[in-house]
């Protein structure tokens, strides 16, 4: 009778129930399906049609019963039972084309909504992957956009299907006998207020248990993790993992074994009260087929269409909440779309082109707060009412002439990597502007700027892949002599020579096979690879050993060579050759010049020089 379909839709809590849908969203809804209409319509016929098809043989049963077998009509028997069987062909066929139909339209519904959001969710600024919660947006590519395709397919189904089902066999039972149908409508109530009752049970242990397997979720995705597992191998305890593992996952368990005794009670009480209902009917009808009120093949007739009568009307009565469900999640789906990014090509931008010279002008930069950049329901708990936030750059000039290598300095938190991310237009500047090669960065392309500038940070990511496919990240058209080329120059040839798969070797999650120096050359051997004309280089050398720092410094020495350079550093042993330091403290620049210049004028550079110097001779 529907039931277990049922018990899902009702099992829907009170926020999507009670929600209110934002005005315009329907709108949108149905634009998502015009480029499914013909397909649409196709699908609703199919649904229609096969509906219509499986009401029609149990009207034929009454003929073969009364006028067939009670009639002694043989040759209308078989003509009728052919027919039977006829239209469980067609209807047969058309589940076929229905199910074709719906699948067509949910996959492209969902090829469409993925590849929408993930490319609008790539061209986010790096503030909105710092603030939300990589899982919760996740989800949205995955749970709710499946939820919002339902729409156009069960729900549209469910909606057209019950609908002419119902009033084909409504009016089929009234025309064959009405006072035996007012009969069956009575009972109603008693299956939708146990249905109502059972749903909001079920809401609230479906809400606990998505809680529970979430946080079991949630702690298997830290432990599984590369660095989560190095983690608990040397700090945590076995035995206690286990225990909090198995807590979580026994109240999974329990939650299930509730959830799955309170449906079969409800089941159970369905089928009870469906029973009772065809047992009426067949004493008050077998009584009126005794008095000669009611034939025998009537009877029959009503029986069955009663087992197709309360389906449809329980389904139906629960439709808002299927309707309600799949536009929250357009909702959840448009939520993110509607995001803006902060970093777009304005309308005239143009391509980057002339020697690659750097110039920072004035710049005063505050990172953006969390309404401009984020979305409250994809941060965690903990995030929200965050103070609003300072600034972080506050009046930074200087210029960095082509070929040049510049070194900023300073104490973390100086703002010295947020000077390398405007460089980068990963954010845009309150005040002030950013030029290379003479141009304001927000003038030019996106595009043709990612081309200018190549970053190696002092954690380099690669990717879950081989050692060839994350250096053809940087270059997809790369030849195998031109990746040799860039592992030589970055010192680490040898070791992919060494390796049995070579270049196919799989480098694990982060990189993680490999050392962090290894890391770093490889790292460096992409951006050599990309070869573009200004690099940047954020504590490259950072966390090395003294071999490691050697060999990747000598592979940033063949990097920089011939290009534009601005290189962050704690070790200022390695930066004593730039053209040019910048002491950056408080978001300011507050010294500047050589090595030699900066030694002499017994500032802030030369304490933290003799500093360093002092506690390595130590």
């Amino acid at each position: 009778m529907g039931g277990g379909r049922v018990l899902g839709r009702l099992a829907t809590g009170s926020e999507i129930r009670d929600h209110k849908l934002d005005r315009g969203t329907a709108r949108r809804v149905l634009a998502y399906g015009a480029p499914f209409k013909g397909l649409i319509l196709l699908f609703l016929l199919t649904v229609t049609l096969g509906s219509a098809l499986s009401v029609v043989p149990l009207l034929l049963f009454q003929r073969i019963i009364d006028d067939g077998v009670l009639g002694g009509n043989v040759r209308l028997i078989v003509v009728l039972s052919l027919a039977v069987a006829g239209m469980a062909v067609g209807s047969a066929a058309l589940s076929i084309a229905e199910r074709w139909c719906s699948a067509r339209i949910g996959e492209g519904l969902i090829y469409s909504m993925r590849t929408q959001i993930f490319d609008h969710v790539l061209r986010m600024p790096i503030a909105f992957f710092s603030r939300s919660h990589t899982g919760k947006l996740v989800s949205r590519l995955h749970s709710d956009v499946n939820g919002a395709q339902q729409a156009f397919t069960s729900t549209l189904s469910s909606l057209v299907s019950n609908g002419v089902t119902l009033l084909l066999v409504l009016g089929s039972m009234l025309a064959l006998s009405w006072p035996l149908t007012l009969g069956a409508l009575v009972l109603l109530p008693i299956f939708m207020v146990p249905a109502q009752l059972v749903g909001r049970r079920l809401a609230d242990l479906s809400r606990d248990r998505m809680q529970q397997q979430a946080e079991m979720s949630a702690t298997m995705t830290e432990r599984f993790s590369v660095s989560g597992a190095l983690l608990v191998k040397l700090f945590g305890e076995h035995g206690q993992e286990n225990a909090v593992f198995a807590g979580q996952a026994r109240a999974v368990a329990d939650s299930g074994v509730k959830i799955a005794m309170t449906s079969r009670v409800f089941m159970t009480a369905l089928t009870f009260v469906g029973a009772l209902a065809t047992a009426l009917f067949y004493g008050f009808g077998g009584y009126a087929v005794v008095q000669e009120q009611l034939t025998l093949g009537t009877l029959t007739a009503l029986v069955a269409l009663l087992a197709r009568l309360y389906g449809p009307l329980i389904q139906l009565s629960s439709l808002r909440v299927d309707v309600m469900t799949a536009l929250v999640s357009f909702e959840r789906v448009f939520e993110v779309l509607d995001l803006k990014p902060l970093i777009v090509d304005a309308p005239d931008a143009r391509e980057l082109s002339g020697p690659p010279s750097v110039a920072f002008r004035d710049v005063w930069f505050t990172y953006p707060d969390a309404q401009q950049v984020s979305i409250e329901s994809l941060e965690p708990t903990a995030a929200l009412g965050e103070s609003a936030n300072e600034p972080v750059l506050r009046g930074v000039t200087f210029e960095v002439t082509p070929g040049q290598t510049v070194a900023l300095v300073g104490p973390s938190g100086a703002g010295k990597t947020t000077i390398t991310h405007l460089l980068a237009r990963l954010y845009d500047v309150d005040s002030g502007a950013v030029e290379i090669a003479g141009a304001d960065v927000r003038t030019v392309t996106l595009s043709s700027l990612q081309r200018e500038i190549g970053y190696v940070t002092q954690d380099a990511h690669l990717f879950h892949d081989t050692i060839g496919a994350n250096l053809r990240y940087a270059k997809p058209s790369a030849t195998d002599d031109e990746l040799w080329a860039a592992l030589e120059s970055a010192q680490i040839a040898a070791l992919v020579r060494r390796l049995p798969d070579g270049m196919d070797t799989v480098v694990g999650e982060r990189g993680y096979r490999l050392s962090g120096g290894e890391r770093q050359r490889f790292a460096i051997a992409r951006l050599l690879l990309k070869a573009p004309p200004i690099l940047v280089l954020d504590e490259a050398t950072a966390h090395l050993d003294s071999e490691s720092e050697h060999l990747v410094q000598q592979a940033l020495d063949n990097a920089r060579e011939g290009r534009t350079s601005i290189v962050i550093a704690h070790r200022l042993s390695t930066v004593r050759h730039a053209d040019q330091i910048l002491v950056v403290e408080g978001g300011r620049v507050v010294e500047r010049g050589t090595h030699a210049e900066l030694l002499q004028a017994g500032g802030q550079y030369a304490t933290l020089y003799y500093t360093q110097f002092s506690d390595a001779g130590s």
